[in-house]
């Protein structure tokens, strides 16, 4: 198998569309999200999988989704439908289809089932370019094996909270998930989300945080976004149009930052110059990784081509 492919832009926004709606995977082709999931799992009724399937195949066919991550979530390999969403989809949806996220992965094993079926479809049907994963940690079992499926497939572009399912299984009687409770004193998932962007960043993919699902609260969506953020993600899920704009003024950079970062280069740069190792810039002693910051920063701003 070719070197898989590390998609050119970032998932700051993971809008979610329902595979059973034709009207909405049309809208989402002129939405300015970062990525566009369609969803064949949990937004899809049994009696209608089979529809929602062919309606994504469609929609990759005949939308461009022009800027975007395309995924298509298919259903958890202990289903009747998975064998069918992966061999469908990858086989007639074209190089539009970007990746496939694997839902409900509780360990390696699952990611292995999924990586090798892709291996013999790809060479099947002549692809040019592997499919990326992403893998979705939605319960106790798949957050205790992170460090075993995050090495599963070099396929493997993004690891998702799936806060939802994981509260489902904690047993925790909530209905707004991804919701932070007002009892609890801090993060109930603490832990979870740790696990995830930790396991995440060792291994140079992204970590992308769920949903929430109050899509009409503006400011408990942002404060969630920023919460996940603080902790390293990298990018959250939009279960909602509206949803896409305040993802995107969470995990831009500020003016401020920018101006920061573009700051500590230029006194890094005389530092360097003058052969010291560290300076003292407005305040703080800046070294190497206040440099790697200012780079990453500037780099995601589209200011520099890395560094």
């Amino acid at each position: 198998m070719p070197e898989p492919r590390r998609r050119a832009g970032r998932r700051r926004s993971c809008l979610a569309v329902p595979g059973s709606s034709p009207k909405m995977l049309a809208k989402a082709d002129g939405l300015p999200c970062d990525q566009m999931f369609i969803d064949l799992e949990d937004a899809v009724a049994p009696a209608q999988k089979e529809a929602a399937r062919e309606h994504a195949i469609e929609a990759l066919q005949s939308h461009a989704y022009e800027g975007k991550i395309c995924t298509v979530r298919i259903n958890d390999v202990t289903t009747p439908y998975a064998v069918r969403d992966i061999v469908e989809i990858v086989t007639r949806a074209g190089e539009r289809l970007d990746c496939l996220m694997i839902p409900k992965v509780e360990g390696a094993d699952h990611v292995h089932f999924v990586h090798h079926l892709l291996c013999g479809l790809e060479r099947e049907v002549e692809r040019r370019v592997p499919v990326g994963l992403e893998v979705l940690i939605e319960s106790p079992r798949g957050a205790v094996a992170v460090s075993d499926i995050v090495t599963a497939s070099e396929r493997i572009e993004a690891l998702v909270f799936g806060v939802g399912d994981y509260e489902v299984s904690m047993d925790i009687p909530r209905f707004v998930f991804g919701v932070a409770d007002p009892g609890f004193p801090g993060v109930q998932w603490l832990w979870a989300m740790s696990e995830i962007v930790n396991h995440a960043r060792a291994h140079g993919i992204e970590a992308i945080d769920g949903p929430y699902v109050a899509f009409h609260d503006e400011p408990g969506y942002l404060e969630s976004a920023r919460r996940a953020k603080a902790l390293g993600f990298s990018g959250k899920w939009c279960i909602h149009p509206s949803q896409i704009a305040l993802a995107h003024a969470v995990y831009a950079a500020t003016e401020e930052e920018i101006r920061m970062a573009r700051a500590i280069l230029e006194a890094y740069a005389r530092a360097t110059e003058q052969g010291i190792g560290a300076a003292v810039f407005d305040g703080i002693m800046i070294d190497e990784a206040h440099r790697k910051l200012a780079v990453d920063i500037l780099t995601a701003a589209g200011e520099l081509k890395g560094g």
